[in-house]
């Protein structure tokens, strides 16, 4: 395919959206991403995934630190691209680059625009407990996330979904909806679609203060408080004076409740029971069931194991701050 394209993007997600195209034979002519960071135990300093996989197929690789400097604005502008495909690139793009390529700027965006705009759309999608997301391809604008809507595609959020999974799996959802919309928006086939500013929502980006849990809220919002937080920043729970991590946990379902006998007795919080499926604790609306947690400095492990070796303190009644 003859249309010169520019990929830019940074993380996994962006890797396999890059790896669609080229896979697909488009005419990559340059890849940008951000400058290698420092990582692991020696912080060494580590290239991008995006740039990673554009080096295995000798594309050019550029990492400017922003666009404020007019050499880079010059060097993207000289590339004469017609698109630019920009998934999770982590830079604000000026006016002028935004209008360098014939066609502009498209974003692939991990939620159904106009919801969720903004830093976090995957983990928001989910915290929230709606049971659809999925990818828009969209025309960049100076506005954060509020381009004309080219493409959209859905997936269904599981019961089982964490962040991490829902990540993977919009990956790839976002990477066949790009390579399906690819050649319509190269003929300028599609129609742009305006966002509906009423239905507007942002996803504000995920802090730490939002692990720990609370459990005067329901099973169902702590379930997907773990499942949302997982794998950062992870839920938190502190019991006997050692804040522990939870990565799983699962609301317990109204007949799973009613073979547990009388609750009504115990505080909110409180140790129902310990099972090799996990410990299941009272929340002021049903149980909640916590399956993986992991102790400070320590892995992670089966909540039920690791309460049965030391069952004089996890017993019935005792309670999770």
């Amino acid at each position: 395919m003859s249309e010169k394209i520019i990929f830019a993007g940074t993380p996994d997600f962006a890797a396999e959206h890059l790896k669609a195209l080229i896979e697909a034979k488009y005419n990559i002519i340059a890849v940008y991403t951000q400058p290698d960071r420092p990582s692991g135990r020696g912080h060494k300093l580590t290239p991008s995934p995006v740039k990673s996989l554009a080096l295995e197929h000798n594309i050019p690789v550029f990492t400017p630190v922003n666009f404020k400097e007019e050499a880079d604005k010059a060097q993207f502008e000289s590339l004469q691209a017609d698109l630019a495909v920009v998934v999770a690139y982590g830079l604000i793009l000026p006016e002028r680059i935004l209008n360098a390529p014939r066609l502009g700027c498209i974003n692939v965006h991990g939620s159904l625009l106009p919801q969720w705009r903004g830093a976090a759309p995957i983990q928001r999608a989910l915290l929230s407990g709606q049971d659809k997301t999925g990818v828009t391809i969209m025309q960049i604008v100076k506005e954060l996330d509020a381009g004309d809507m080219l493409y959209k595609k859905e997936i269904e959020i599981t019961t089982q979904d964490t962040s991490g999974t829902l990540f993977e799996r919009l990956a790839s959802c976002g990477a066949q909806a790009l390579v399906e919309a690819m050649p319509k928006i190269l003929a300028q086939e599609l129609v742009p679609q305006k966002q509906d500013s009423a239905l507007v929502t942002y996803a504000q980006k995920l802090s730490k203060d939002e692990s720990p849990l609370n459990f005067n809220h329901s099973a169902k919002q702590l379930s997907l408080q773990v499942r949302g937080l997982n794998p950062w920043p992870v839920a938190t729970t502190t019991f006997d004076e050692v804040v522990y991590k939870v990565f799983l946990a699962q609301e317990l379902s109204a007949e799973q409740v009613a073979l547990l006998g009388k609750i009504d007795d115990l505080e909110n919080g409180a140790i129902v029971q310990v099972s090799s499926e996990g410990i299941t604790v009272k929340c002021a609306e049903g149980c909640l069931l916590l399956q993986t947690i992991q102790a400070p400095g320590k892995g992670r492990v089966s909540a039920g194991d690791f309460a049965r070796s030391k069952k004089d303190l996890f017993v019935r009644g005792k309670c999770f701050a």
